[in-house]
């Protein structure tokens, strides 16, 4: 099989299993067996793939088909422009959430204490300690198995943070500067409608926000000012219909300049504000 026939057969492969994003997918499999770039690929298009590759590229393509996520395949996933591993533990980081970096980004300073509460890969306290300069780092989650995948990264990025396993602020000690976070916020009945990489695939931990999604929410707004140092700040990201829930919740708990941000797509996606 070439590797002309072996793309077009990927992208049939997955397209007949209703996969999304197939066209796509089925090249990052092809990449990921080959280790082939796309200049290469056009220069060599009628190059014969290994029995090998050829082997390796249907199992994978079998198992996209059953709609494991792609990136539980390849074990890694790009964000902020970092290569983050990625397991069946923690929700694959994504493209959405670098607007909460992003904002967070925006006010952090040399010497600043970040805490990212429900932390999962890692994903966001990683990049700001990497993104950011001499910021003082701790990310906590209830699950252990999600703190291992954490530490994993933290390892591969070189990133100098600490790790506490903890049911939210339980065994948090300490005052921060931001306190951030991605919690849980889709509603327990929704779960149900996502699509199967989703709701077969990822954490249910990760994704239960209870019966409104504002379950954490609450828990955290409510907490958070023991751990913020003065003029403190509290970060969400939050799901698309939830920013004048949350806004109200932090306004209501005596958090100030609460704003709503959106994302790319025009979408509610960011919720921050001071604790005085």
């Amino acid at each position: 099989m070439t590797l002309r026939e072996a793309y077009e057969y990927g992208q049939e492969q997955l397209k007949n299993a209703e996969i999304q994003d197939a066209v796509l997918d089925a090249w990052y499999l092809l990449e990921f067996v080959t280790g082939i770039s796309r200049a290469m690929y056009f220069l060599r298009v009628n190059e014969e793939m290994s029995s090998e590759q050829e082997k390796q590229y249907k199992a994978y393509l079998v198992t996209r088909a059953s709609h494991i996520p792609l990136q539980h395949i390849t074990g890694v996933q790009e964000f902020m422009g970092l290569e983050f591993c990625v397991n069946e533990h923690v929700l694959v980081p994504r493209q959405d959430t670098e607007v909460l970096v992003e904002s967070v980004l925006d006010v952090l300073e040399p010497g600043m204490k970040v805490l990212d509460m429900c932390t999962g890969s890692g994903c966001i306290l990683i990049s700001l300690c990497k993104l950011g300069k001499d910021i003082a780092g701790t990310g906590v989650d209830i699950s252990e198995e999600a703190l291992k995948v954490a530490y994993r990264n933290a390892e591969k990025l070189r990133a100098d943070v600490t790790l506490l396993q903890s049911d939210l602020f339980a065994n948090v000690e300490g005052k921060y500067d931001v306190i951030v976070s991605n919690p849980p916020y889709i509603r327990t009945a929704v779960i149900e409608e996502l699509k199967e990489e989703v709701k077969f695939h990822d954490p249910f931990l990760a994704l239960d926000g209870k019966e409104d999604g504002l379950y954490f929410y609450r828990k955290i707004v409510e907490e958070s000012p023991k751990y913020l140092k003065k003029e403190g700040k509290l970060y969400f990201e939050i799901g698309h219909d939830q920013g004048n829930d949350v806004k109200c919740l932090m306004e209501e708990a005596g958090f100030a300049k609460v704003t709503v941000k959106k994302d790319l797509a025009g979408l509610d996606r960011v919720v921050f504000g001071v604790y005085n």
